[in-house]
């Protein structure tokens, strides 16, 4: 009775055809993975040809945007300088300064 029971397939039965030929030969299967790769390198050269084109457009656009600003202006607003985003260890100072992180 051990031998009775349906046929278990195996992975390899699974890629056969009826016929016992795989149905990708490893010529196929390497030339579909250098099509991959011929695909993926022109869309790379795609996104770094765009990137360079965006970088040099842009110091063109800040340069026409900039306007110098006047000594009267620099001393009525207080500083001359932006403040920049707050540090991620000085907020986590002060939350467990205020008792947040006990």
């Amino acid at each position: 009775m051990a031998g009775a029971g349906p046929k278990r397939m195996t992975m390899n039965d699974k890629t056969k055809t009826p016929d016992g030929q795989n149905h990708k030969t490893m010529a196929e299967y390497e030339a579909e993975g250098r099509a991959v790769r011929a695909n993926m390198e022109k869309l790379r050269a795609l996104r770094l040809a765009r990137e360079a084109a965006e970088a040099a457009a842009a110091p063109a656009r800040t340069a026409s945007r900039t306007v110098k600003k006047t000594g009267a202006k620099k001393a009525a607003s207080g500083s001359s300088k932006k403040a920049g985003p707050a540090k991620l260890s000085d907020w986590l100072a002060d939350q467990q300064k205020g008792g947040f992180r006990t």
